[in-house]
């Protein structure tokens, strides 16, 4: 015995552009709302103008260092510095002569440690001139790499590919990549796509690795910030790694500054903090605050830390844009936004686990 046939539903034209016409409710009519009037002056805004049409802000990328030469404040440095160098001179030669006339073998023990620190003085200040032309050697690069984007001839990008190459030869993760770029060289005869498939062999590993230290940085100081007793050492802290973050990812990008070499790049850092501004993260905090409901799942304190570890990535990525050889254009450049999941997921675990306790 078989079913019978259900009845077949005749088949009917329906206007696709009817405004009426509800796909969700099989074809049923919706409410048309009926106009009316509206008492009062109406402001309209632009869409352009329209601050929640707009995509999200993007930190824009380090400016070129500008060169102002000589200035005030380095001649008066200059100028202190000679002062002091000559006054130290004179005591150390005052010094050695008033032991020479008392016992000659302590005036010769003076002598040999004051050259042994002149020499030791010599070799700092060749370590510190060496890191900081390694600096000097990155922002050239990054300069003249941003003047031929995003339209490069095959002479220029193939001159500095090779300038990059040999910048990075001492690191250990592009080797792989300088392999790839060595066979692969001649071959390619577009300059756009040689200088970005240049940047993908040659520091895809490093953004990875750079992105890792600033994550890492990012959930140290967020967990020390929550379990801090004082703010004094929080600041302490917070500078500390930015300190340690900035000398990292100089180090892993082949900078290696020295000591002047990380007061200049860090300055250079804060600059650039400057430059971009603080609307940027405090946007994104926000916005991504109030849409995971954060605020309303942990305490101030681990809010605070939250906080710190965004202004620590902020500072690893300015790092990054400073450090690099190349700009960012094949690869994708790291945003505020996407360390605030790891850092909320680690504060919840610490919140929950103070909630359980």
């Amino acid at each position: 015995m078989t079913a019978p046939d259900k009845p077949h539903r005749a088949p009917r034209a329906v206007p696709l552009e009817d405004p009426r016409t509800d796909s969700r409710n099989h074809g049923e009519a919706e409410r048309v709302r009926q106009p009316r009037m509206v008492s009062g002056a109406v402001a309209l805004t632009a869409p352009e103008d329209d601050p929640f049409l707009a995509d999200g802000i993007e930190l824009p990328p380090a400016a070129p260092r500008r060169h102002r030469g000589l200035t005030a404040g380095k001649l008066l440095l200059g100028s202190l510095s000679v002062l002091a160098s000559l006054a130290l001179g004179y005591w150390l030669d005052s010094l050695i002569r008033a032991l020479f006339g008392r016992l000659p073998w302590l005036g010769w023990v003076a002598a040999g440690f004051t050259l042994l620190a002149a020499l030791c003085l010599v070799v700092i200040a060749w370590r510190e001139l060496r890191g900081l032309r390694r600096l000097e050697k990155v922002a050239d690069l990054r300069s003249e790499i941003e003047k031929i984007e995003p339209q490069p001839s095959a002479k220029q990008a193939r001159h500095l590919v090779d300038r990059v190459t040999t910048f990075l030869g001492e690191r250990p993760q592009t080797a792989r990549g300088r392999k790839a770029i060595a066979s692969l060289e001649d071959e390619i005869v577009d300059g756009p796509q040689l200088m970005r498939f240049a940047e993908r062999e040659l520091l895809a590993t490093l953004d990875r690795e750079a992105r890792a230290l600033v994550v890492n940085a990012a959930r140290r100081v967020s967990v020390v910030t929550a379990v801090s007793p004082r703010a004094s050492i929080d600041m302490l802290y917070v500078g500390w790694e930015a300190i340690r973050l900035v000398r990292a990812i100089a180090i892993l990008y082949g900078a290696r500054p020295g000591g002047f070499g990380m007061m200049r790049l860090f300055r250079d850092v804060i600059a650039h903090l400057a430059v971009t501004g603080t609307v940027a993260a405090g946007d994104s905090l926000i916005e991504q605050a109030v849409g995971h409901g954060v605020a309303a799942r942990i305490s101030s304190k681990l809010g605070e830390g939250v906080i710190n570890g965004l202004m620590t990535a902020r500072i690893g990525v300015s790092a990054m844009d400073l450090c690099r050889p190349m700009p960012f254009v094949e690869l994708k450049r790291p945003r505020v936004s996407e360390f605030f999941t790891d850092l909320t997921s680690l504060i919840s675990k610490k919140s929950d686990a103070q909630t359980t306790d």
